[in-house]
């Protein structure tokens, strides 16, 4: 599940609320109230947020197998049933995609 950080999503996330034109990866700063980032600012920034997005890709896998199960189904089966079908799904799904 790749994901590239991009050079905007970068700058946004070093300067909030930024003002700036980006077009074939040349910044055009427009913002008045923050200073421009250094190429070496935005590169550092791309990496720090990919290191961070890759940390959670456990995360985003159990997600989507939590997202497939019919919990509430499962939940309500367990109780009328006395079965534990909900709690060992989400227990599979864990040892499946452990976090890190």
């Amino acid at each position: 599940m790749a994901n590239d950080i991009k050079r905007g999503e970068a700058i946004l996330s070093l300067k909030p609320d930024s003002t700036f034109i980006l077009r074939d990866n040349v910044l055009e700063w427009l913002d008045s109230e923050q200073t421009k980032p250094t190429e070496s600012e935005i590169d550092a920034e791309i990496i720090k947020l990919q290191a961070e997005y890759d940390s959670k890709e456990y995360a985003r896998k159990r997600k989507a197998k939590y997202d497939a199960l019919n919990q509430f189904e499962l939940i309500s089966d367990d109780a009328i049933n006395g079965t534990t079908t909900h709690k060992d799904a989400i227990v599979a799904i864990k040892a499946a995609h452990p976090k890190p």
